[in-house]
């Protein structure tokens, strides 16, 4: 709003007492003082509400008003209600420093002048905002997207000063203003996607209200019901209404740095709209990944039914050029497998598999969707295959090292999976290693498999497993069945838990040191802080106390696979 607008107020009870040639300054909030120095709390195109109490002589009007006028303040309001008169110093001083100074009536309150302008202002900037987001709503829905989320969210930093940015179901970055400081730590990221997820899976209505430090987010979902397989967010599409956990693990979010819980409803309805703005960009994003699909299902089928090298060959040069533009050919892939599960069986797993799959295998320092379209996905029944096509360069450079890797992939996902699957969902994940030629495929695809089946004998909601486990003895531990486990490990480390129990002794850390140590007395005894005699001492109970002989490699060998089974 402009400051001629107050003048033009009766119920203000504003005079004009220098600053005519000022009047069409803006007026962007208003804050009330009476210390010497309020510059610290200024930024800016603020109009001052002052009961002088910071006035002790002349002398002291020059240096305040100085000091706002540096702080780029709009102008000063000054009240009558303490000394009468506005004093003449003051009204000298603003003219020196090109403040416009106005006189309130002692009648009116600070309180009702300020409720004035804030309301005032922010209903001026939702219209503005407002006009320019249906103005980019048309650009989009009569052609190419005009810049994506971040146009979107540019607004909301210049109109709103709402610092915000577009996150993943796993807190991935997507897109923030440019004007919104600094990135989001990743951090606050995960923590922001698990709170999303957890409050969507109890079938709370957003915004969803977190508080991270002394920060408060208000997160939005953002729900699209275009192409994706099973498309819905937990409201209603043009099918009817859906089961959240079809989308829930896949559905972007929106982060707001504001409590949207003192907002007006116009306010809610303009960052709804947002919303719905984003998902038409996810839609039109994921209506582009079509071809992609299509073509992993038909290298897939081809790989399953035993189709001869060459022609898968010729299917991945086809491949090649659309899921690494520019890139030529990509003589190395990964199959990555996954599979969701819900308790009940009644939601598909395949497509949920699907979208999550193109929804984290990303690399974790990229922005933006683009990363994710260099995969392609496809599904069967529960399970979901990724091919991911890794640049010659990256592949070439370290063979055996390049790619995804299933620890750290699970490291990323983990925590606000989790939180998505409740405690009905699991999501079990395979990685298989590099391969360069279209024999390898089957190969990879068989290795990938195996490695989920071993992700999902292990407890927990995310699991996940790579290839490099399927050469230990990691892949034989989980089919061992839950009584030879528990036989097994109880005969031999119920005893050493009993007189650790009683005499607070230690020889299962003992022991887990001694084998880690490959045997060795003087590497143990230096890890453990311990004399060698001391050691020698443990080891001897716990060969007494077993029956067993640590110097034998087989008895080695069977403590370690019962620590391990434990």
């Amino acid at each position: 709003m402009r400051l001629r607008a107050l003048l033009d107020t009766d119920a203000l009870g504003l005079r004009l007492l220098g600053g005519e040639d000022e009047l069409d300054r803006a007026v962007r909030g208003v804050m009330t003082t009476d210390l010497r120095d309020p510059s610290r709390y200024l930024s800016g195109g603020e109009l001052v509400l002052t009961g002088l109490a910071w006035r002790r002589d002349a002398a002291d009007s020059e240096p305040f008003v100085r000091l706002l006028a540096q702080a780029g303040v709009a102008a000063l309001a000054a009240g009558e209600a303490e000394l009468g008169d506005i004093p003449d110093d003051l009204v000298v001083a603003c003219a020196r420093n090109r403040l416009p100074l106005f006189a309130v009536h002692e009648s009116v309150a600070f309180a009702t002048i300020t409720e004035h302008v804030v309301r005032q202002v922010s209903g001026e900037r939702a219209g503005d905002l407002a006009a320019v987001v249906d103005r980019h709503r048309r650009m989009m829905t009569s052609g190419p997207a005009g810049g994506g989320p971040d146009v979107v969210l540019d607004l909301l930093g210049s109109d709103l000063d709402l610092r915000a940015w577009v996150l993943s179901p796993t807190g991935r970055l997507i897109a923030g203003s440019k004007v919104s400081g600094p990135a989001l730590p990743a951090d606050a990221c995960a923590q922001l996607a698990a709170e999303h997820l957890a409050a969507t899976r109890t079938g709370r209505r957003g915004p969803h209200r977190v508080l991270l430090g002394s920060t408060t987010y208000s997160l939005f979902p953002i729900r699209s019901w275009g192409h994706r397989p099973g498309a819905a967010g937990g409201g209603r599409s043009p099918q009817g209404a859906r089961d959240v956990r079809e989308t829930v693990l896949s559905d972007w979010l929106l982060a707001v740095e504001a409590d949207a819980g003192d907002w007006q409803d116009e306010r809610l309805d303009l960052l709804q709209g947002v919303t719905q703005l984003i998902a038409v960009e996810r839609d039109r994003r994921d209506a582009a990944r079509t071809v992609r699909r299509r073509l992993a299902q038909e290298v897939l089928e081809l790989v399953q039914t035993g189709a001869a090298p060459a022609e898968i060959a010729a299917r991945l040069r086809v491949a090649a050029p659309v899921l690494l533009p520019g890139l030529g050919a990509a003589p190395h892939w990964q199959v990555v497998v996954a599979r969701a599960e819900w308790e009940g069986g009644e939601i598909e797993g395949g497509p949920v598999a699907q979208s999550l799959l193109e929804e984290i295998l990303v690399d974790p320092l990229a922005t933006g969707p683009e990363p994710s379209d260099r995969i392609a996905v496809a599904h069967t029944g529960d399970e979901a295959i990724a091919l991911v096509p890794l640049p010659a360069v990256a592949a070439e450079h370290d063979g055996s090292e390049s790619g995804i890797h299933a620890d750290a992939l699970l490291k990323a996902v983990r925590d606000p999976l989790s939180a998505g699957l409740d405690d009905d969902g699991r999501v079990t994940l395979g990685v298989s290693a590099a391969v360069h030629s279209a024999e390898g495929l089957r190969g990879a695809l068989e290795e990938a498999r195996h490695a989920r089946r071993v992700a999902a004998a292990r407890p927990g909601r995310v699991c996940a497993a790579g290839h490099q486990e399927l050469a230990s003895h990691v892949l034989l531990l989980p089919f061992v069945p839950d009584d030879v486990r528990r036989a097994f490990t109880a005969r031999l480390l119920d005893p050493l838990r009993d007189y650790d129990r009683r005499h607070r002794a230690e020889l299962i850390p003992t022991l887990e040191a001694f084998l880690d140590c490959d045997g060795s007395w003087t590497r143990c005894a230096t890890r453990l802080h311990l004399h060698v005699n001391t050691l020698r001492y443990r080891v001897g109970r716990i060969e007494q106390l077993t029956g067993r002989d640590l110097s034998r490699l087989e008895d080695k060998l069977d403590f370690f696979l019962a620590l391990r089974m434990s």
